[in-house]
């Protein structure tokens, strides 16, 4: 089956559906509605959903509404810098490469089918917890790979929900030793 993914509107739709083949489903803005969530949530149960909104503010009270309902859902990060076009911020205004780096992941997804199955102990030993550059190379990770900034204890979610595996940080941070 088709992944969903859940945007901010219509706009979103139109920017990514000639870069994906999936079902998209808009929120409407940041007042999505108790509907749409029950739709997500009902969604959620057979096919894989993926979260994708603005890096704004009220992109990520979407991402917390979504989540506290759905759980099981993906979330991917357009990248801040790669999201602004003149004064506008939004997944419409990302670049075609960065819109096929984010999806990118949604395919690799659907090819491994698994989660990936990091543990705690796997980011203590990559340093990604605790230490001096703990945060600067968690901050490197959310440039290769679509997670969006966050703490140690979200990170392994998002990772894991991603599929991306040990072998996929180690190579990721050997490139962050090369800098």
């Amino acid at each position: 089956m088709k992944p969903v993914l859940v945007v901010e509107g219509t706009s979103d739709i139109n920017r990514l559906r000639p870069f994906i083949d999936c079902e998209f489903v808009s929120t409407n803005g940041s007042e999505i509605s108790r509907e749409t969530i029950l739709y997500i949530k009902e969604l959620s149960e057979k096919r894989d959903i993926y979260v994708l909104t603005d890096p704004d503010f009220p992109g990520q009270k979407i991402r917390a509404k979504i989540e506290e309902e759905v759980p099981n859902c993906h979330h991917l990060f357009v990248r801040k810098e790669h999201a602004i076009k003149g004064k506008k911020l939004g997944v419409c205004e990302c670049d075609d490469e960065e819109i096929k780096r984010v999806l990118s992941f949604i395919d690799q997804k659907k090819n491994n089918e698994t989660l990936g199955n990091l543990t705690q102990e796997d980011l203590l030993n990559l340093d990604l917890t605790y230490g001096n550059n703990a945060k600067q190379r968690r901050m490197f990770l959310m440039e290769c790979f679509p997670i969006g900034f966050c703490n140690a204890k979200t990170i392994l979610k998002r990772l894991n929900s991603l599929g991306i595996t040990k072998e996929d940080l180690q190579k990721a941070l050997e490139d962050y030793h090369d800098c």
